[in-house]
């Protein structure tokens, strides 16, 4: 995204011009620090110097940047000068030879080129994809109907081995049995079957599962990005939730639309819930070194028919006024925006023009939503039972916490009495 490239880069300027400014100022308290006229004892000593103090020197210059880090006034004036210099130009390339310049000039068209070639071949690359849609359709409709229970996988869609799978069923455990045991087995196997057809009324008849409950919602769940959307009252009806689809759009203007499918529930009348997103290949006439790919520019969803009292998107608050000129005092109930996943579906609207007119918090509402619909799109569907299982989700690596066993310190063997280096020996 845009923003996010302006941020980094704000930030790497900010970084590379604090460094500077700690070297100068380094440097100027050196400089105040010498003598103006050294003696000539003075110059002798200097000549004298060796290597060694060399790098003392460089161990001074670092105390003196530790010392001035630490003061408040000093931090100020770095903050002050660092607000004037953000995205100011260095100045090197105004410096340059007119004819650098004019092989820079030379250099930056030949980059424009190689960005409209980039922007083809990602227009190829949907070509490609709007290809192979059709044979990925077909496998995630399969996915779709064992997910809802509308076929029994077969012993051979089933044939893929699982090192977590530690359980046997019965026919194996009498293979394995002892022919003395065989006759006890198929007693207790008809013994078993009794019961569960409800001759024995000690045992409850287990209720059978359909397909695999839950399967999105537990998605939604394990993902970090879309379990901070789902509320505990948007639970219930993600249960209803059987497919999500991404239909890639063919014709301008391009882009994809998200289907979410749910089964007939007491929440809304709708069957399919959509989000569309539009997607620009061409780089920004304006500013095309920005182009690092396709870029989605713009999001709509669509209107849920809620069921009168079932809507987990609007919530009522009870507000009281009072009567300036009778004081008195009234309650009125007002209808306000509450937190659910499914205002996934209602995004802010896009103002038609450049990215400038939208205020921050839009822009950043909108980040994220586009954030989501392509993560949804490149890693969601197409992986979905390995975010079910928790296979597909990433682990961040978090490094040892050195607290518990205190701040590491710098050993010094002479300071240390029972430091013996005989012994080491």
């Amino acid at each position: 995204m845009l923003v996010a490239n302006r941020i980094v880069g704000n930030i790497y300027s900010s970084l590379r011009a604090t460094i500077f400014l700690v070297r100068t100022t380094v440097e100027s308290c050196k400089t105040m620090s010498e003598p103006e006229n050294p003696s000539s004892d003075a110059v002798e000593d200097v000549e004298d110097e060796d290597h060694g103090e060399e790098t003392g020197e460089v161990g001074d210059s670092q105390a003196i940047a530790n010392q001035l880090m630490k003061n408040p006034g000093v931090l100020a004036a770095l903050q002050d000068k660092l607000c004037s210099i953000v995205g100011s130009p260095s100045g090197y390339i105004q410096s340059l030879p007119k004819e650098v310049k004019r092989r820079i000039k030379a250099l930056k068209k030949l980059q424009n080129e190689i960005i409209h070639i980039e922007s083809e071949f990602y227009k190829e690359v949907n070509a490609l994809e709007l290809k192979y849609a059709p044979k990925y359709s077909e496998l995630f409709e399969k996915r779709k109907e064992i997910l809802i229970a509308a076929r029994e996988p077969t012993d051979e869609d089933c044939d893929w081995a699982s090192e977590e799978e530690d359980d046997e069923d019965k026919d194996e455990d009498a293979k394995l049995a002892p022919d003395s045991q065989q006759g006890e087995l198929k007693d207790k196997v008809t013994l078993e079957g009794t019961k569960e057809a409800g001759g024995d009324s000690e045992e409850k008849k287990q209720e059978f599962v359909k397909g695999i409950p839950s399967f999105w919602l537990t998605i939604f769940k394990n993902v970090e990005m879309l379990s901070e959307m789902v509320q505990e009252h948007d639970e219930p009806i993600l249960t209803h939730l059987q497919d999500i689809k991404v239909v890639i759009h063919e014709k301008d203007p391009v882009g994809f639309t998200l289907e979410f499918y749910f089964e007939p529930n007491e929440y809304f009348t709708d069957t399919v819930l959509t989000k569309r997103y539009e997607m620009r290949y061409d780089p920004d006439s304006q500013d095309p070194f920005s182009y690092e790919g396709p870029e989605i520019i713009k999001c709509s969803g669509c209107t849920i028919n809620w069921n009168k009292g079932k809507n987990v998107t609007v919530k009522q608050i009870k507000k009281k006024q009072k009567h300036k000129g009778r004081g008195l005092t009234r309650t009125v109930t007002k209808q306000v925006q509450a937190d659910s996943f499914f205002n996934f579906f209602n995004p802010p609207a896009v103002p038609d023009g450049s990215e400038s007119e939208m205020d921050e918090e839009t822009e950043a509402l909108l980040g994220a939503d586009f954030e989501i619909g392509h993560f949804i799109r490149e890693r969601i569907i197409p992986r979905a039972v390995l975010f079910f299982t928790g296979e597909a989700i990433e682990t961040e690596d978090y490094e040892d916490d050195e607290n518990d066993e205190g701040e590491e310190e710098d050993y010094d063997e002479e300071a240390d009495p029972d430091f013996n280096p005989e012994a080491s020996n």
